[in-house]
């Protein structure tokens, strides 16, 4: 079930870098979010209203994080996304900045999150940052005329990410999925609606692609991707999750390849084979890490907890 889960988060999640290709030929990135937030939420709540079961015992403060989170994971992360293939920045290229993500994860969860992460696990997430440097500058060595400032766009929104993921981690009250989808949506559909009103843009156009693109985002990238990855975070664990995003580079570079006609060479096979290597080994260093925690508990130590909530 766990690998079924992984292989379903990363299609969805790579869906978005080509849902926001989809529409950045018909409108702007922040008329694209509007649209893709604003009828979302409005059905989240109406069903949140109806049935109240998962929101009892939720305080103000809890609500008050999970607007945070969603203004990080959603709002920030997106918008940098979007904004960055509307500058010209190619989908896979983006989905490869953000596969730095992963490192900058690994580093942080063991001082923040007081996770126990193996050599192996460090072997595996170096290993996965240089299968996406490989990517990487096969795609850059296209030259495709983009200004060089936008491709450190992705980097905020990969930042905002993990810090939201960050955050999520450290929190102590345990929230229903359905709920942290409707705050996070409802966050979403207030921040791009007014950014949409105060640049004049919220009318969508008439191009049926534009609505093609949102029914795409909505389905496979919203419920499917963003659904899935905090579900696998809790689950899994952050360095679980987050290696998982390794594989958005090379999956979304040969999805852009086969309908935008995006370079895919050689050299972007070889960072596939080399990210899909990292996989693998961080894996397995996490089933051993495990395991050296169930001895250690057997043994009557404290064992350092490798997954969410432990």
């Amino acid at each position: 079930m766990n690998f079924l889960l992984s292989i379903a988060f990363v299609l969805c999640w790579s869906s978005g870098f080509i849902g926001a290709k989809l529409g950045a030929g018909s409108a702007s990135a922040v008329t694209i979010l509007m649209w893709r937030f604003l009828p979302l939420a409005v059905v989240l709540i109406v069903i949140a209203t109806t049935s109240g079961t998962s929101w009892r015992g939720l305080t103000v403060r809890d609500v008050a994080r999970q607007s945070m989170i969603g203004a990080l994971s959603q709002s920030g992360y997106l918008l940098t996304v979007y904004y960055a293939i509307q500058l010209g920045v190619s989908s896979g290229t983006t989905a490869l900045i953000d596969g730095v993500q992963p490192l900058v994860a690994g580093v942080l969860a063991g001082p923040l999150l007081r996770q126990y992460v193996t050599r192996k696990q460090w072997l595996g997430l170096c290993l996965g940052v240089s299968g996406v440097a490989l990517v990487t500058m096969a795609d850059a060595a296209a030259g495709t005329g983009v200004a060089r400032w936008a491709y450190l766009v992705p980097f905020l929104g990969m930042f905002s990410l993990v810090a939201a993921t960050f955050l999520e981690s450290r929190s102590r009250a345990r929230v229903a999925p359905s709920v942290s989808m409707t705050v996070h949506c409802a966050t979403s559909a207030v921040v791009f609606t007014a950014l949409a009103v105060s640049a004049g843009v919220t009318k969508p156009p008439a191009e049926p692609s534009f609505w093609v693109a949102i029914t795409w985002l909505v389905a496979l990238s919203t419920f499917g991707g963003y659904g899935l990855y905090w579900l696998i975070l809790r689950r899994s664990g952050v360095t679980k999750v987050n290696t998982l995003m390794f594989l958005m580079a090379p999956v979304t570079a040969g999805w852009g390849a086969f309908m935008f006609g995006e370079p895919f060479g050689p050299q972007t096979a070889l960072g596939l084979a080399v990210v899909l290597s990292a996989v693998v080994i961080v894996y397995r260093g996490d089933a051993s890490s495990t395991r050296v925690c169930a001895r250690d508990t057997d043994a009557g130590k404290a064992a350092r907890p490798t997954e969410y909530g432990a």
